[in-house]
């Protein structure tokens, strides 16, 4: 190589190095990053996201905001980070809802692509759902209740908190694999269904483990079966369905994950879900869930994008076979 070009290469890289440490440097340190919160302030998805915003903000040395954009059943808030510069300043806690069910059950409420428009970060949290009965339904287990439900379709009900959330997603697929026929009952929102199943008012309800845990164990409602792959240690004698006859690989539950816009750097998102992983391993936050009947996230980048992946398709069949719409 000639000195001319040997000087010239040199100049260049010389002049390229402060650009090259200020683009390194400007991320996380320039603001604040904001973690989106598609719901309002007070719910699971927001106390969880709460849980790891303040350590998440330490192990980074940046402050991480919570800003709740509740509306439309998450797809407000889960819009407005589509929407957002992908340069690792805004991220959103999103859950199954908004990212792997809504654009199937209300496309014209859930713009986005959610497999497209998302950049997987990390999982926050899982937590296993619980089909509890009114405390005088003749059925102490599930297979006494799809006896039930068999001798007379149609007599008997259940109660989720909304058309084309995770909870009634289960339920269906519960009914296609037992060959049942129960009426759905929406409610909006979850506060109410605990009380008017304790009250004999709806026969069934699919509850998020974190809502049904405490009626369970204070005898208020009977639990008739779990939706994950393990029994849940504050409710070690309920059965998953996954150990029952024909139901052989039920595994569903309700997650949160965090999501970056598309196109944010791989080395921002890597970033992010390293400490993300190992907040969710102190004690203080992992105790905090699990008192919930949750489990905390772990995993890659990657491996939670195939994940997703997999729930969409997923819910996409049930969906379709149920002909669930908002």
């Amino acid at each position: 190589m000639n000195t001319p070009r040997r000087l010239l290469l040199a100049t260049g890289l010389c002049a390229a190095l402060p650009t090259m440490a200020l683009a390194q440097q400007a991320w996380p340190s320039a603001k604040p990053i904001t973690l989106i919160v598609p719901f309002t302030a007070g719910g699971s998805v927001d106390v969880n996201a709460r849980l790891v915003a303040q350590r998440l903000g330490e192990r980074l040395k940046q402050s991480v905001v919570v800003e709740n954009v509740a509306g439309a059943g998450g797809a407000i808030g889960v819009a407005k980070a589509v929407n957002a510069a992908p340069d690792g300043y805004t991220l959103v806690a999103g859950p199954d809802s908004a990212i792997a069910i809504g654009k199937l059950v209300n496309p014209s409420a859930f713009r986005f692509d959610p497999l497209k428009d998302l950049a997987p970060v990390g999982m926050l949290n899982t937590a296993p759902m619980v089909l509890v009965a009114r405390p005088g339904l003749e059925a102490q287990t599930f297979s006494d209740f799809v006896k039930l439900a068999k001798a007379k379709p149609g007599k008997y009900n259940y109660a989720t908190s909304g058309v084309g959330t995770v909870l009634q997603l289960a339920m269906e697929l519960l009914k296609e694999r037992s060959g049942i026929f129960v009426t759905h009952v929406p409610y909006r929102g979850g506060a109410q269904i605990a009380t008017d199943v304790i009250g004999e008012q709806v026969d069934l309800a699919m509850l998020v483990s974190t809502s049904a845990i405490p009626h369970v164990n204070g005898k208020r409602l009977k639990a008739l079966g779990i939706t994950g792959s393990k029994r849940l240690a504050a409710l070690p004698n309920v059965p998953t369905f996954d150990e029952m006859p024909g139901l052989k690989g039920f595994d569903m539950v309700s997650w949160t994950g965090i999501f970056a816009p598309a196109k944010t750097p791989p080395a921002v998102v890597a970033q992010i879900n390293q400490e993300l992983n190992a907040v969710l391993q102190e004690e203080s936050v992992r105790s905090k869930l699990v008192e919930q009947g949750a489990l905390p996230g772990s995993g890659t980048p990657e491996s939670f994008a195939k994940f997703v992946q997999a729930e969409y398709a997923r819910n996409q069949k049930i969906v379709q076979t149920a002909n669930i719409k908002e």
